[in-house]
């Protein structure tokens, strides 16, 4: 009889409690089951999948240094647990608790009912902060506190090898039925790679973080990288959390002109691990939130979006004929990754300016993001969109955030080459130029590059004047106050949140993020 260590979003051996406990009970078969239902999903993709693979790679590495080495099986995990359980026994199931999408909750329901039907425990562990059945949010901070304290679980010493089960191969994209999906500038995924970049983050690298985090160019280097790792769980949150706290109190005891590293960088990222599973549990304890507006009223009033609606496809393809989002647009197309700012801009820009749903704009930024994490998207999408009812509306302008955060154009020029000679003065604005300024930069607009597909100020303004009405309809502030008691940070005092309730006025710009706005932009 087998302990079987079902292997999902924890793609390591370090701090693995279903690992260790399963050791303690007999012999372990580590198993990850390659479901081609799940990566069939709107908001699944192949690059997803070929940083899973890289995942795949190092922890069955891994394990057969410990002598077991990862089982790889492709199909329906109840299919395969009852054939294992026929051929081989399964003396008990072990996995961690995971916050995914709906699918994966009905696959959990299922394997559930299989366990029970044939006599055989499974045991879910928290992986992180996030709470399985939380009674209040009142409770959640001690208990993510009290977790992440905690000692990380070193792997067990040996596995003994269980024989008759061959490892089986690491499955293409293409036998998952995945279609091509080019991303060239993608992360490696896996864990050797996690380890590098948190090296790197407090060596050096992330001595810019709080300042070059915002910066689309910067970013990409001052970010810790770190959240395609974490969305894998090729590292776990409490060791980088740890990790961090630990780099902290060595860089507070030397001399500020010695620190590699400055101690607001440090505790930008530690804040942010923390919201991490602020946001993932948002989606554990209200599901829903994949398909529905935390706020009733913004859900009553929500108008679907056709897959062929122009203004999507324009969107989703970076051709709004607005340089700057254009850019962004690409670069997420040809990297997987995008620094928060520029996530927050891009998905508000669709739902405020082009009036799209944002299950229809989530879902493609879902597929887009090696990082794809459904806790953290799900809640961060209808929170950029306004569809919460308790944070502060951000209706970015795209020009003035392309001259804020791309002030000499190289990002622009970079993903949008089809401007390369356009005036830096004119950059953000094509559609000013004249027919002379227009041959002279050899691009004509409207043929080279589109023209803008919404004068972003009137939209804005349209856009305000929808959020004032529905914020003035009977119920507004009563609803927004039980969706703050059931999600709000309790960082914030309730009474804030009542005021932020209230708010009739959505703000354009803001110069920082107010904390219930962070993202795991690490």
């Amino acid at each position: 009889m087998l302990q079987v260590v079902w292997f999902k979003r924890d793609l390591r051996i370090v701090d693995h409690a279903p690992l260790v406990a399963a050791a303690q009970n007999g012999p372990v078969l580590p198993i990850y089951v390659a479901e081609p239902g799940y990566w069939a999903l709107r908001d699944t993709s192949g690059r997803q999948w070929e940083v899973f693979r890289d995942g795949l790679v190092d922890l069955r590495a891994a394990l057969a240094r410990l002598g077991q080495p990862l089982v790889i099986r492709q199909g329906e995990a109840v299919k395969l647990f009852r054939r294992l359980h026929a051929r081989h026994g399964i003396a008990h199931l072990w996995s961690h608790e995971e916050t995914g999408n709906s699918w994966t909750y009905a696959r959990d329901r299922a394997v559930g009912a299989f366990c029970r039907e044939a006599g055989i425990p499974w045991t879910e562990l928290p992986q992180f902060g996030v709470v399985r059945r939380l009674k209040s949010r009142d409770q959640w901070s001690r208990a993510f506190e009290d977790f992440m304290r905690r000692p990380c679980l070193a792997p067990p010493r040996q596995l003994p090898p269980v024989e008759g089960i061959e490892p089986g191969p690491v499955p293409e994209a293409t036998e998952l039925g995945l279609a091509e999906d080019p991303c060239p500038g993608r992360q490696p995924g896996g864990r050797k790679a996690a380890l590098i970049l948190l090296d790197s983050f407090f060596a050096g690298r992330g001595r810019r973080y709080t300042s070059e985090m915002s910066s689309p160019l910067a970013g990409e280097r001052s970010c810790s990288r770190l959240s395609v790792h974490l969305a894998t769980g090729s590292i776990s949150l409490r060791e980088t959390l740890q990790r961090a706290l630990r780099e902290r109190s060595v860089l507070n005891g030397m001399p500020p002109e010695m620190r590699p590293i400055e101690l607001r960088s440090v505790d930008s990222l530690i804040a942010r691990l923390h919201w991490h599973c602020h946001f993932i549990q948002k989606l554990e304890s209200e599901p829903s939130l994949e398909f529905r507006s935390q706020h009733r009223l913004h859900e009553a009033n929500r108008q679907p979006t056709p897959p062929d609606h122009p203004h999507l496809l324009a969107w989703d393809e970076g051709r709004t004929g607005f340089p700057f989002l254009d850019a962004c647009m690409r670069a997420l197309a040809a990297t997987g990754w995008l620094n928060f700012r520029m996530r927050a801009m891009v998905q508000a820009f669709a739902s405020y300016h082009l009036a799209l749903d944002w299950s229809e704009t989530g879902h493609h930024l879902a597929r887009s993001f090696t990082d794809y994490e459904p806790g953290i998207h799900w809640p961060q999408v209808q929170m950029q969109s306004g569809h919460t009812g308790i944070n502060t509306p951000r209706i970015y302008n795209p020009v003035k955030q392309g001259l804020d955060q791309d002030p000499d154009g190289v990002f622009t020029r970079k993903w949008v080459p089809e401007l390369a000679e356009v005036p830096l003065a004119l950059l953000q604005e094509p559609w000013r130029m004249d027919a002379a300024e227009q041959a002279a930069s050899r691009c004509r607009i409207g043929q080279d590059y589109p023209l803008r597909i919404v004068d972003h100020e009137v939209a804005a303004r349209e856009a305000r004047a929808r959020l004032g009405v529905l914020r003035r309809m009977d119920g507004y502030g009563g609803e927004a106050r039980r969706v703050y008691q059931r999600h709000g940070s309790r960082k914030r005092h309730p009474s804030d949140a009542r005021a932020m309730e209230n708010t009739t006025r959505a703000r354009s710009e803001m110069p920082e993020l107010p904390p219930d706005q962070l993202d795991l932009d690490i």
